[in-house]
């Protein structure tokens, strides 16, 4: 009781010192909270406040102010000792939304600015914490191997999401969510009189959010767990990286590093995992150099070294997939041609009986965490493929290889392939939205690998296979004008059906596009049944 006592009385001794030298800030106003917010709502409106005011990201007069404001008003907020105390000095003097708090100075006890971060514990204090929001560990604008928007030339989505929270953990949640579960993880570990925890549980945050998908995070000041571990902080907190990066079985590596975000976020990417071989297309053969009977994936990306988002995957899907990556400067590159690619970057599949099927050609993603969902969908029907060609040709596999099978895009780089005039006939669905192709395509896919019903009496020519191509008509607005002068611009979606030698064509408009109404129209184009009409010029494709 003593103890409490004295502990009550040094905070109030703390807070009470603060008046002589305050500037009328609100705790609460500071933060934007109303006086009974909780904790959650108080902890949301620091980190939210922390992006926004933050000394490196905001360069305006007063923002390193503002922060520190933001950090001294939290830190007496997030207390509930220190929170009871100030609403009872407060009722004692009777008035409210005063602060007991200022902005730090040259003696100020509590954060001082210094040019590597921000400082617990006054100038003497040799924890300092540094911040970096946004960017990359080395401080290069896209350098970070992709850069921060897209998926291999621009791809790290690396914008900290404020308000987000840091869960605790213990062993019954460490076995069951992070153990073996191929997924990199970044703990935190801490006593409850640990120095500096808030300011290091905000860089974590800032590094998992940056990283969201690649990264989760968790904390723990449990001393039986940490015991259990091995990993107790004793006075210091610890951070520990849980990954796959030499082994296939996940491991603790302890971070020793000076605690910022710049350093801990370069640590954290080398500790991806690294289960994708990577290789040089001179003599390109692995695929038949491998004993095992999984399903394999190549990457084929201009990037030098193996990207960040593959190894991300690499680690979930180690023990289901075999994984390759290799650079390619040129989709016209001689090597690259076996695989039928029309687009980079490119993921390339061998299923377990030997066959190779291009997965997706031309991939764009927004950002790492969409990304990494995207590529698990992709690997995941890959993966029932397989399964499906494992079990036999019966109907329902032979109808889901169909409709999985890939329609190229119409590049400049393949239109002579496509729809040159060694091709008799080809079939260009144009679509204008993801919602038209997502129709079109699958369609195409299940006719390209019918063989149509063709009149006995037709020209050899006419009975020779016909091509199958998409096309995005926002992109081509040119090579749709060869045909008709509108461009067709009011249709969503459209099938042409292109005679190249005869310079002569016919088009199905249509609101609904079903496999009946294509099926009907591409083969009474085979047979000549439909009225073609000469072109306006020669379409090329931009």
């Amino acid at each position: 009781m003593a103890r409490l006592m004295i502990s009550t009385f040094v905070i109030s001794l703390a807070i009470f010192s603060v008046l002589s030298e305050a500037k009328s800030r609100d705790p609460y106003k500071v933060l934007g909270v109303s006086r009974d917010a909780n904790q959650r709502d108080i902890q949301k409106a620091f980190h939210r406040l922390s992006l926004q005011y933050h000394p490196d990201k905001n360069k305006n007069k007063g923002a390193q102010e503002k922060f520190a404001d933001i950090n001294n008003a939290y830190e007496i907020l997030s207390d509930e000792e220190k929170r009871r105390i100030m609403t009872s000095m407060e009722m004692r003097k009777g008035h409210q939304g005063y602060t007991y708090f200022t902005s730090g100075g040259p003696g100020d006890t509590r954060f001082n600015f210094r040019p590597d971060g921000w400082e617990m514990g006054g100038q003497h204090n040799p924890h300092s914490f540094s911040f970096s929001f946004g960017g990359n560990p080395s401080g290069d604008s896209g350098s970070f191997d992709f850069g921060l928007n897209d998926l291999f030339s621009n791809f790290f989505g690396g914008n900290s999401k404020s308000g987000s929270h840091i869960s605790d953990i213990n062993s019954q949640t460490f076995k069951k969510e992070i153990v073996d579960q191929g997924l990199t993880w970044l703990l935190l570990f801490y006593s409850p009189t640990a120095k500096g925890y808030r300011m290091s549980e905000s860089i974590i945050q800032d590094i998992a959010n940056s990283l969201q998908g690649a990264l989760k995070s968790k904390l723990s000041k449990r001393a039986g767990f940490c015991n259990e571990l091995g990993v107790w902080p004793s006075k210091a907190v610890r951070v520990f990286v849980y990954s796959y990066r030499t082994a296939e079985k996940g491991e603790l590596t302890e971070y020793s590093g000076e605690l910022n975000s710049k350093y801990l976020k370069t640590f954290c990417h080398d500790q991806l995992p690294r289960f994708s071989t990577r290789h040089t297309l001179s003599g390109f053969d692995f695929f038949s150099t491998s004993r095992e009977k999984l399903p394999q994936v190549l990457l084929l990306s201009t990037k030098k070294e193996t990207p960040i988002i593959w190894r991300v995957i690499t680690g979930l899907y180690r023990k289901r997939f075999k994984f390759h990556d290799a650079q390619v400067l040129d989709v016209t590159d001689e090597r690259v041609k076996r695989f039928k690619v029309d687009a980079l970057p490119a993921i390339v599949g061998r299923f377990s009986n030997g066959e190779e099927y291009v997965l997706k050609a031309g991939i764009t993603i927004k950002d790492l965490s969409t990304g990494i969902g995207e590529m698990k969908a992709l690997l995941n029907k890959f993966e029932r493929q397989n399964k499906n060609k494992a079990s036999g040709p019966g109907k329902e596999s032979s109808q889901t290889e169909a409709h999985d099978m890939s329609i190229p895009h119409l590049t400049s780089l393949n239109m002579e392939m496509m729809c040159g005039e060694s091709t008799p006939l080809c079939i260009i669905g144009a679509f204008r939205s993801s919602k038209a192709k997502d129709k079109i395509e699958p369609i195409l896919s299940l006719i390209s690998q019918k063989t149509l019903t063709r009149r006995r009496n037709q020209p050899q020519a006419l009975r020779d296979s016909i091509s199958y191509s998409l096309l995005d008509a926002t992109k081509q607005r040119k090579f749709l004008e060869s045909f008709d002068d509108s461009g067709y611009r009011s249709s969503d979606k459209l099938l042409l059906a292109y005679k190249p030698r005869k310079g002569k064509f016919a088009v199905l408009l249509t609101s609904e596009l079903t496999l009946e109404e294509a099926e009907e129209f591409i083969g009474s184009a085979l047979n000549g049944d439909i009225q073609f009409s000469k072109i306006r010029c020669r379409p090329t494709v931009q």
